[in-house]
């Protein structure tokens, strides 16, 4: 059973129960799920993952204190403490995670303000720009099992539709280091003989072109830890994964090294066409020039005269 799945049926056989028994004046006002950092929240939890963090729980989300006081969600965190603390076998955690708690009683606004730095889902253009995509991911990841009031799901929404401005921004910074990193560098340290450097080269393209395909889905791109296997999962160039593996994975041996840059400019031509089925940009297999010419199609004139290296 994974995390979410433990923590949906612990919500429906105790949580749910007693707030509508002990708080049912405030269920109006109420949200219930889990979100947030972990593998568990992003259903990538399994046998090895589970030795930290797994435990049935849930996060209750409340409005500000003028809606519920300060006493009455001392009351919920109370009554929270007093559910059972083993569930299908499951203990809940006798020691927090670092960084706190991942469930019980949350102020709806401190919880995402802590997350992501907004407390309402609203972020500025240059917001959008410096918060880093793994933060969205784990604000907008999980399940909640109800929203009376909406306001949750109002602003797991919000952080998950990045303007369209800031995709191309970050998709246009992406193409140029994939083009410095894989289709220039990689054969120029090898030419030098510096072994290392190159392999640090197919990384960085590695890293920037899976940044690239999960812009090109509309989605953020998490922690490196789970890319790969979020990857996996996108509709779009996802299989794109084992060819980004070999080449992180694969040494630099003389038969490799043709293949590598042959994978290279592979990815770089599929990535480049399905810009263009995105009606972005025309298809270009020179990324540096695709780069700018993407970089040009932003409306706002203070994000496209921003430095294109600038995420």
């Amino acid at each position: 059973m994974t995390g979410i799945e433990l923590s949906r049926e612990y919500f429906n056989k105790f949580g749910k129960p007693l707030l509508e028994k002990e708080f049912g004046e405030f269920l109006p006002y109420l949200a219930a799920g889990v979100c947030g950092k972990g593998s568990e929240n992003f259903g990538y939890d399994d046998e090895i993952s589970r030795d930290h963090d797994y435990e049935p729980g849930f996060i209750v989300f409340l409005p500000g204190e003028e809606v519920i006081s300060r006493r009455d969600a001392f009351l919920m965190e109370r009554a929270y403490s007093s559910l059972p603390k083993e569930f299908d076998g499951v203990p809940r955690l006798k020691v927090a995670p670092v960084g706190g708690s991942r469930h019980g009683i949350k102020r709806t606004a401190e919880f995402f303000k802590e997350m992501t730095g907004s407390e309402n889902g609203e972020l500025s253009l240059n917001e959008w720009l410096r918060i880093p995509e793994s933060l969205l991911a784990e604000a907008t990841n999980g399940e909640i099992f109800f929203d009376n009031l909406g306001e949750v799901s109002r602003i797991r929404s919000l952080f998950a539709d990045m303007p369209e401005d800031i995709r191309r921004k970050k998709l246009a910074g992406a193409l140029i280091i994939m083009a410095q990193a894989g289709q220039y560098n990689y054969s120029r340290c090898l030419s030098h003989g510096e072994e290392a450097a190159a392999q640090l080269c197919v990384i960085e393209f590695a890293k920037k072109a899976m940044n690239a395909v999960f812009l090109l889905n509309k989605k953020h791109t998490p922690f490196y830890k789970w890319a790969f296997r979020a990857m996996r999962e996108l509709p779009l160039l996802g299989n794109l994964a084992d060819s980004l593996e070999f080449l992180i994975s694969a040494d630099n041996s003389p038969e490799n090294r043709e293949l590598k840059l042959k994978v290279i400019e592979d990815i770089c031509g599929i990535i480049s066409s399905e810009i263009e089925n995105q009606s972005i940009a025309p298809k270009d297999s020179e990324l540096e020039r695709l780069a700018y010419a993407v970089n040009d199609t932003i409306t706002d004139a203070g994000i496209r005269g921003m430095n294109i290296f600038i995420n």
